[in-house]
């Protein structure tokens, strides 16, 4: 009897997108094409990481039918083959590894939860909350992501101009701030932020690109 039956040969499939999930460049690469289709040159930029080094990482990827790409003149578009299962993928990796990895608990802990330990707001909360007028929604990521796709109503701060743009925030009710997804640290320091200067602020549970994958209407500036 042959030892690579249909269910071994499915287990091997699984395990070539596995390993292509198995490096932290890879997992960083996923989030920012999470938020939207991008160049190489674009996302060697955002990562620090090299040209060459970005496009091996991105080939894996590939290969493992993670990202897609599109060719628009001079320049190779990258963006998710499957956005709401991708993402879905790697919330459920985040969710084991928060459960079995003790590293991450500890860096949680002392960076995460230090800007801010309290308990987020959850899609089904946030959904509330708008219809109902009560919030201000405040995305924090950078320019061309918000202009890209972001949660209706927002109001598109970067955090690096947060400082600076506070008029723009009404202090007479609660904001909600959110960024790329649960790991994105811009809306923790943003939050921090906020709060030391006597806002009312809280973050949502994740992030655009979940919103998003759930299905939830979002808008373009684009």
């Amino acid at each position: 009897m042959s030892s690579t039956g249909p269910k071994q040969a499915i287990y091997e499939s699984l395990a070539e997108v596995a390993q292509a999930l198995g490096h932290a460049h890879r997992l960083e690469l996923l989030e920012h094409l999470a938020q939207g289709e991008r160049s190489v040159e674009e996302l060697s930029s955002r990562t620090g990481l090299t040209f060459a080094n970005t496009s091996r990482h991105l080939q894996i990827l590939r290969r493992a039918r993670l990202v897609e790409t599109e060719r628009r003149g001079k320049h190779i578009l990258y963006r998710l083959a499957g956005e709401a299962e991708i993402v879905a993928l790697i919330n459920a990796l985040g969710r084991v590894g928060e459960r079995n990895v003790a590293e991450i608990d500890r860096v949680k802990a002392d960076y995460f939860l230090a800007l801010d330990a309290l308990e987020p707001v959850s899609r089904a909360d946030l959904l509330s909350r708008l219809q109902d007028g009560l919030v201000t929604l405040l995305d924090v990521r950078p320019e061309d992501e918000f202009a890209a796709g972001h949660l209706p109503g927002a109001l598109g701060i970067p955090l690096a101009e947060l400082e600076h743009r506070l008029s723009e925030l009404p202090q007479d009710r609660e904001v909600i701030a959110y960024c790329r997804g649960p790991y994105c640290i811009l809306s923790f320091e943003a939050v921090a932020a906020l709060r030391a200067r006597g806002y009312l602020v809280r973050r949502l549970e994740d992030g655009y690109p979940e919103w998003k994958a759930a299905g939830l209407p979002i808008e373009t500036s684009a």
